[in-house]
């Protein structure tokens, strides 16, 4: 083989993308932590482990709480993985398993939360921290500033105003806008494109510290919004650790479009990547959506 030819290519049949990993590097390991979610979990978990997979740059474990009751026994081994995805929300976890997990991401670990996950945890300070803004739970104005994007200022404001932390109206398609284009995970993507049907996320609250808003969308007023741009795509640092934060992919039983969404996945991929490693290597689809339509794969 020539030299100036990538030493690996995996190719997704029927998905239409390649992926490509530098010269000899090993997957790099990825824990999925499920088991407790007012979502669908079980649909939505063996999505998240193909999503990651098929790109060639992770191998997937997956560790799952009991599905009920008190997380006593959860004690995943963090240290053993390159970055956490956290499909969970449910009862807290253990002391020691929430000591272990921020030691793991401040260290170094990467870690990705998933829509709901964000609801995950209200009272564990250091979780809030790492996701920046979360909803439910009992989040109000002591949690932190409901964070939203002013479109004419163009730029994140941090409102302490009293309120709730997260509501959302029915769910419906909506555009995704890019805020911060040169971000790894959101270069060469569009400025604008359509997500599927998905609960839009607003009035999160959080500590919201050096929190990077990525992308957003529009909550409309005549859909039970806010009228506000709220954010859906952000990147938190902790430590030496990299968080990003997706309020994307909502899932119900038997509905899991908004995870079907060329979009969802794109942008999950390449933030897992980013926050294992710092950079991002992907290209973008050539089936990445545009402004106008949904494009979905199955």
């Amino acid at each position: 083989m020539k030299a100036l030819l990538p030493s690996f290519i995996f190719l997704c049949v029927g998905l239409g993308m390649i992926a490509t990993t530098r010269a000899g590097a090993a997957p790099m390991p990825v824990l999925i932590v499920d088991g407790q979610n007012n979502h669908d979990w079980k649909g939505t978990t063996p999505l998240l482990k193909r999503y990651l997979e098929e790109t060639g740059l992770f191998v997937v474990d997956v560790a799952t709480t009991p599905e009920k009751g008190e997380a006593a026994g959860f004690k995943p081994e963090f240290k053993k993985y390159k970055l956490v995805v956290s499909n969970y929300n449910g009862a807290a976890w253990p002391k020691e398993t929430q000591q272990a997990f921020e030691e793991f991401v401040r260290g170094g670990g990467g870690f990705v939360s998933v829509h709901a996950a964000n609801n995950s945890f209200p009272e564990w300070s250091a979780y809030n921290q790492m996701i920046g803004v979360g909803g439910w739970g009992g989040r109000n104005e002591k949690s932190g500033p409901y964070v939203y994007w002013e479109e004419k200022a163009a730029k994140v404001v941090k409102d302490l105003a009293p309120g709730r932390g997260g509501s959302h109206g029915p769910q419906h398609p909506f555009l995704v806008e890019t805020r911060q284009a040169k971000h790894p995970i959101m270069a060469g993507l569009p400025n604008n494109w359509m997500h599927a049907k998905d609960e839009l996320y607003d009035r999160l609250r959080g500590p919201a510290e050096n929190i990077t808003v990525l992308a957003t969308a529009f909550s409309d007023s005549q859909k039970n919004g806010t009228g506000r741009h709220e954010p859906m795509l952000m990147t938190i640092p902790f430590g030496r650790g990299r968080v990003f934060h997706t309020a994307l992919g909502h899932a119900g039983a038997n509905q899991h479009e908004a995870q079907h969404c060329v979009g969802f996945i794109v942008t999950f991929q390449r933030g897992a990547e980013w926050a294992a490693t710092g950079a991002v290597t992907q290209k973008v689809p050539a089936d990445f959506p545009g402004a106008k339509d949904v494009v979905l794969r199955k």
